[in-house]
């Protein structure tokens, strides 16, 4: 007869093999999900992207990495900035980018992650050194063009492709904003004064010009006359009183100019 302890090791030897082989299986099954691609390593040597679905890669010979290929937003920490003009500010973006070539971005580089984010630091404090504070203030999209266009650049090699970069915030100290608010108030009296002084220079040529019609008919002179008398009798606040004068009379009392010897013109004068 065989003992119950004979047959319980029986069972444990058949049984224990069995639960091996279901987590062998098991772990040997990897799901890919449709915004991932699975690089696969046979023995240290890259052997295949594996596309979304049910995949087997087998422990111990073969190694699995995931690649989001997704759309990933990366904050980029504040950066002191020094300005071409010697102006320091606190500079913070943001960056986006997507993986395009999986194989690449885990065979050439180790944390790709890691690498965009040092890259896209280092890159804005260059960038934005070679400019003037008010460049950074005015041409924000320029700046992050150009940004944008050097980060993608050496990131291709990475199989990483960066679709846009953004600057977020532009700090500045308490001085320099204070300089900042003068100079926008001196400019706008300066735009005041100029078109003040246009103004007055359009005026000038409209009167002159009125001046010169009104001098070359007597009549229209003797309309403009009548008008500014009416003015003046209508301004309740004027003490002044009016008594008219026909223009004729006041012809005869102004003495006629004669030429000088030197060509000049010289009243005439009255003798009393």
């Amino acid at each position: 007869m065989i003992s119950p302890g004979t047959m319980t090791f029986e069972l444990l030897s058949y049984f224990i093999p069995f639960l091996l082989l279901v987590g062998l299986v098991a772990s040997s099954l990897k799901i890919v999900a449709e915004y991932e691609r699975l690089v696969v390593l046979f023995l240290g040597r890259f052997q295949a992207v594996k596309q979304p679905g049910l995949r087997i890669v087998v422990p111990g010979i073969q190694r699995a990495f995931r690649v989001d290929l997704r759309v990933i937003t990366m904050d980029i920490p504040p950066q002191d900035v020094i300005s071409h003009d010697n102006v320091t500010v606190r500079v913070n973006a943001v960056l986006y980018f997507r993986v395009v070539d999986p194989e690449k971005a885990i065979i050439q580089v180790e944390n790709y992650n890691a690498a965009i984010n040092q890259l896209a630091q280092t890159t804005l404090r260059s960038v934005l050194g070679q400019h003037d504070l008010d460049e950074m203030l005015a041409d924000r999209e320029k700046l992050n063009d150009n940004i944008q266009e050097i980060i993608d650049k050496r990131a291709d090699a990475w199989g990483i492709k960066v679709i846009n970069v953004e600057i977020k915030h532009i700090d500045l100290n308490d001085s320099m904003i204070r300089a900042i608010a003068r100079q926008a108030e001196a400019e706008r009296e300066r735009r005041a004064k100029i078109i003040h002084a246009e103004g007055e220079f359009q005026a000038s040529e409209k009167l002159l010009s009125a001046a010169n019609i009104i001098s070359q008919n007597s009549q229209a002179l003797q309309l403009r006359y009548l008008q500014t008398l009416n003015d003046i009798a209508t301004n309740k606040t004027s003490n002044t009183i009016v008594f008219p004068l026909p223009l004729e009379f006041i012809r005869a009392m102004v003495p006629p100019a004669r030429e000088t010897k030197d060509g000049s013109e010289n009243e005439k004068m009255v003798s009393p």
